[in-house]
């Protein structure tokens, strides 16, 4: 039986699609329900075994990226999220859905402490919209998302990408092994927040972040928006250079394999 992943859609959230595509084409089953949906019917989610938080602009941003989504799933359906949280499944934010894992406090959950805010994603140091590729170093070996990624080139696509935690935060995510991805440069060196490298002033260069178990995962990036070849930047040069080396040209996206290793993590 393939793994069931739930995607989480709503008032403004707009990768639901991609993100669904990137789980089936990984080997997963996928619902999308809307948030509405779901605080309706909570007990649906003893039917997945993944959940996932899109990006998008939920509520427009308004009150800050993610907040109010957040605010709405605490207000309604906090105790059997953080339940969903404690068992042995699996959890993704992406870029907005990031904003709304840390807003939740399913990450970093310090010592543990789901539920309490202990980091935020703040408005890009240059106070612009970044969408561009970076490129992403995998920098744990606890996180099950990033299993098997040495190195991703994806796109971001945002305003309030800017990590930041307070010290004592910071020290327990470095000890703990929770930093999972960091924006680096072409040659795989530290990006050492200078932009166009790291986008938005993220501390540490952090571009994503897990949870203590490794197995709730919030990034600023999109893996599922590289779920072709054909997707990436530069694939014409990167078609080419293949033909040239006599190698086979795939048809997949790096990026899925963010999404094998979910699905991987409940069949091998």
């Amino acid at each position: 039986m393939k793994p069931k992943a739930i995607i989480i859609t709503g008032y403004g959230i707009n990768c639901e699609e991609e993100t669904s595509k990137a789980f089936e084409l990984s080997g997963g089953e996928t619902t999308i329900v809307h948030i509405n949906d779901l605080i309706e019917n909570p007990k649906m989610l003893n039917d997945y075994q993944i959940m996932a938080f899109p990006g998008g602009f939920s509520y427009g941003d308004d009150t800050g990226s993610g907040n109010a989504l957040a605010n709405k799933i605490k207000n309604n359906i906090e105790k059997e999220i953080l339940e969903f949280a404690k068992q042995d499944k699996l959890i993704i934010g992406i870029c907005n859905g990031f904003q709304i894992l840390t807003n939740l406090g399913l990450v970093p959950a310090k010592e543990n402490k789901y539920g309490e805010r202990q980091a935020v994603l703040m408005h890009n140091t240059h106070a612009r919209y970044e969408c561009r590729w970076v490129k992403l170093k995998n920098t744990s070996q606890k996180c099950i998302w990033t299993r098997n990624i040495e190195t991703l080139n994806c796109p971001i696509a945002h305003g309030e990408g800017n990590f930041y935690a307070e010290k004592e935060v910071i020290d327990s995510l470095i000890k703990n092994d929770q930093i999972a991805f960091k924006y680096v440069k072409d040659d795989n060196s530290p990006a050492n927040l200078q932009f166009p490298f790291n986008p938005n002033g993220a501390m540490l260069d952090i571009a994503g972040i897990c949870d203590e178990s490794g197995r709730i995962f919030g990034l600023m990036p999109h893996p599922e928006r590289f779920n072709s070849f054909t997707n990436q930047d530069g694939w014409t040069y990167a078609k080419e250079k293949l033909l040239r080396e006599g190698k086979e040209i795939p048809t997949l996206g790096q990026g899925l394999q963010v999404f094998k290793n979910a699905i991987e993590y409940f069949t091998k």
